[in-house]
């Protein structure tokens, strides 16, 4: 897989192109553009959680650049299914132009539009199910029953007089699932027999060997642990995780238990989960949390967010005993969820945390309380066996999961020369039946923090970076303007440094002699002292006290 960036030449007539902008090589911001006769449209617009060496950011959403002279010619956005890394970035594309319609179930398109809300936005929106096919511009839809971890995903495949392409999102092939909705392999079937030329497939599990657990298994292991737990429960899983709250709202009823929702997005989300018919909640077992805080402790369960260690989710405060709940001996804590790679540290600091506090933490590495949602091998080899796709562009996945799913085609008999490795920006052209890379965009990250959207550059997050781990050391010194010499100071002032700060008196002299020197050489430029001060404590700071701070000097001329 080439890294090369180049431009993809003007789009020849009968052609459809492919361009995934985020989704390939992380597990977020999955988002893909289609083109055809100059319409464009897109499929997803999710946001990326931030790691830890992205200190401050909020999310991450995909780079909107490509598209963004061009949202006139966007016909519509299908969004697969409610999750945040399908749907989250909806509103800032939407900022941007407001009546790009929404394509969706009824489940994704009221999670939608509760976020859009708290945006001011009010969208376009064309509710669709399974079996319903569509027309937007060039483009003819036909939507997929496929099974998920969120209730009412869809797959949709996408005709053009250039050939057909088949987006999955993301799916397993659960054939129990709790709400009786299957992957609809049938459909795959006689798509199969019309011909996919191009399927875009979830790759996320795809170096698992087998199949994926059944969400029915975890019902029977939350009941056990529910029913043994001494004293309160707390469960923390995604907030649209509709099906596992539904296991943990049946299991409390059935051990005389109240469940309270904790944290805004949960409460919002099941609100519209159980308005919609697509949780069930047993009469009298819902709870307000400040009611619930009355009930006996053995009669409780909590129902929160956090399960990703996030720093300001609810799991997390508790663990940090920053919140109203201080989980203490005999309180169970059930992680319902999987792990998001590159969230492990955070997630085993949360655990670490609440163990502490002497909470029995039950997880995901110690009992069977969560089953992917995800399509493990042996189900996508069944997938391409029965679509027998022309080409793949494996997505949805970091790079081991993209490079394992292509090695999955490959084993089915599809050639090599077929299976394109991709990256966010790799231009894909399909024509003729035959799907080739003819171009690579430069995108980057767009950053959120706070109110800002994108003003976050790489090398504020490396001050950041630093700011945190080497500390800072401002230097203020006041110059005559006439004769350069230093009339008042050097002042050190410094942040984070576990030292005393009159070991900085040994390196006022030499700051002082510096920019004595400086002056006999007829140096008065402010900027220029300033350069010369910040080397002078620089190497005097990496050489004495082996650490490389952020400095700031200050010269100032009297």
């Amino acid at each position: 897989m080439s890294t090369l960036v180049y431009d993809p030449p003007e789009l020849p007539a009968n052609t459809l192109r492919v361009t995934p902008l985020g989704g390939l090589g992380e597990v977020g911001r999955n988002m893909t553009v289609f083109e055809y006769d100059g319409k464009l449209l897109v499929v997803d617009c999710g946001v990326l959680f931030p790691e830890e060496h992205q200190p401050g950011v909020d999310l991450i959403l995909p780079d909107f650049e490509p598209i963004k002279h061009r949202l006139d010619d966007i016909v519509g956005v299908v969004l697969t299914h409610g999750h945040e890394d399908h749907i989250g970035a909806v509103p800032y594309l939407l900022k941007l132009k407001s009546d790009i319609p929404l394509l969706g179930s009824g489940l994704t398109l009221a999670l939608v539009e509760a976020k859009l809300k708290e945006h001011r936005i009010r969208p376009f929106t064309l509710t669709v199910a399974e079996g319903q096919r569509e027309k937007l511009g060039p483009f003819d839809l036909e939507f997929i029953a496929v099974n998920h971890s969120i209730p009412d995903a869809l797959a949709v495949a996408i005709r053009t007089p250039a050939g057909m392409a088949l987006a999955t999102g993301d799916f397993k092939m659960d054939q129990l699932p709790l709400d009786g909705r299957i992957t609809d392999l049938r459909a795959f079937a006689r798509l199969g027999e019309e011909g996919v030329d191009l399927f875009l497939v979830d790759s996320t599990n795809a170096d698992v060997p087998g199949f994926t657990p059944t969400e029915r298994s975890i019902g029977p292991v939350l009941e056990q642990v529910i029913g043994a737990a001494p004293r309160r429960v707390i469960v923390a899983s995604f907030s649209s995780h509709v099906h596992r709250v539904q296991q943990v709202l049946d299991a409390a009823h059935a051990h005389g238990r109240r469940v309270a929702l904790l944290g805004r997005s949960m409460v919002r989300n099941m609100t519209i989960a159980e308005e919609l018919g697509y949780l069930q909640v047993p009469a009298g077992v819902l709870i307000d949390y400040k009611k619930a805080r009355d009930l006996p402790e053995d009669r409780i369960v909590y129902m929160s967010t956090g399960s990703q260690g996030e720093p300001m989710a609810v799991l997390s405060r508790m663990a940090n005993n920053d919140h109203e709940i201080e989980p203490g001996p005999g309180d169970t804590v059930i992680l319902a969820s999987s792990l998001i790679p590159g969230n492990e540290n955070a997630v085993y600091r949360v655990i670490d945390g609440l163990t502490k506090l002497g909470a029995t933490v039950v997880h995901k590495g110690n009992a069977k309380v969560h089953v992917s949602g995800h399509a493990a091998a042996g189900e996508l080899l069944y997938c391409y066996n029965i679509l027998q796709p022309r080409n793949v562009l494996p997505v949805h996945g970091e790079y081991r999961h993209l490079m394992a799913n292509a090695r999955l085609a490959q084993d089915t008999g599809i050639p090599a020369e077929r299976t394109i490795l991709g990256e966010n920006g790799t231009v894909v052209d399909l024509r003729d039946g035959v799907a080739e890379v003819v171009g690579k965009l430069d995108l980057g990250f767009v950053y959120v923090d706070g109110s800002s959207v994108g003003e976050i550059t790489e090398a504020d997050l490396k001050d950041r970076r630093i700011l945190g781990e080497e500390g800072f050391i401002s230097v203020i010194v006041v110059v005559d303007s006439a004769t350069g010499r230093v009339i008042t100071g050097p002042e050190v002032h410094a942040r984070g440094f576990a030292e005393d700060a009159g070991v900085f008196e040994s390196v006022k002299p030499k700051i002082a002699a510096a920019l004595a020197e400086a002056a006999q050489s007829g140096v008065r430029d402010s900027h220029a002292l300033s350069q010369i001060v910040r080397r002078t404590i620089g190497r005097w700071v990496n050489q004495t006290l082996r650490r490389r701070p952020m400095i700031v000097p200050l010269v100032i001329e009297a």
